[in-house]
C-alpha cells in the first residue's frame, strides 16, 4: 500500500476523489451529515496523496534516480564516479577493466523494465532488468562511434546510508548482453 501512495498518486487520487463524491452524494440523497464529513475529508486528502508522493522517495525511486546518475557518469567517461556505486570488489575491478577501453559519447538508459526489491533478505536486494543504448569508440581506434544497444541485468544491495549519497544501494553484480538471443562477444561475465 506504501508503494502504491508513494509511486502512484494519480490511482490513490482517483480513488479518494470517487470515494469521496459518493459519500457526499450519499450524503445529498439522505441528508446524513457524516456521510458529508467523512467526504469532505477524504477530498482535502487528494491534495495530501501528492505532497506525500512527492517527498517520499521509496527503494524503486532511488535505484531508478541511481541508474540515471550513473548513465550520465558513464556518458561523461566519469569512471570513478560511475564505479563509486559498485559495492563489490569482483563487480567493481570488472566494471573497471570494461570502461577505460571505450570512449562514451551517449549513455542512455532505455526501457527499465523491471525493478524487483527482494524484501525478505538480509540485507535488501533488488534486481533490475533493462535496456540501454550507448554510442561508444574504443580506445584502440578500431570502432569509431557506434550506437549499440544492450540488455543490462543488475543486481543491487541495500547497505544503510552513507556518505556516498546513493541511498544506501550498491550494485554487486551486473551483465550485460545483446537486446535479443544468447551472449555475444562483449556479454560480459555473471551477475553474482
Amino acid at each position: 500500500m506504501s508503494e502504491l501512495l508513494a509511486e502512484s498518486p494519480l490511482v490513490v487520487s482517483i480513488a479518494l476523489g470517487v470515494l469521496s463524491a459518493a459519500l457526499i452524494y450519499g450524503w445529498l440523497q439522505t441528508g446524513k451529515k457524516p456521510l458529508a464529513i467523512i467526504g469532505l475529508v477524504l477530498a482535502v486528502c487528494v491534495p495530501l496523496a501528492w505532497v506525500i508522493a512527492e517527498n517520499w522517495v521509496t527503494d524503486r525511486e532511488r535505484i531508478e534516480q541511481l541508474i540515471h546518475e550513473v548513465a550520465d557518469a558513464v556518458e561523461a567517461n566519469d569512471h570513478p564516479r560511475a564505479l563509486s556505486v559498485i559495492g563489490d570488489e569482483s563487480t567493481r575491478r570488472q566494471a573497471a577493466g570494461e570502461l577505460p577501453q571505450w570512449e562514451f559519447s551517449q549513455a542512455d538508459v532505455g526501457n527499465i523494465r523491471s525493478i524487483r526489491v527482494i524484501e525478505n533478505t538480509l540485507p535488501v536486494q533488488a534486481e533490475v532488468e533493462m535496456t540501454v543504448k550507448v554510442t561508444v569508440s574504443s580506445k584502440r581506434g578500431s570502432i569509431q562511434n557506434i550506437s549499440v544497444p544492450r540488455r543490462l541485468n543488475l543486481t543491487f544491495e541495500k547497505r544503510g546510508l552513507d556518505s556516498s549519497d546513493h541511498g544506501g544501494w550498491v550494485v554487486t553484480g551486473y551483465r550485460h548482453f545483446q537486446i535479443v538471443g544468447n551472449a555475444d562477444g562483449f556479454t560480459s561475465g555473471p551477475i553474482q
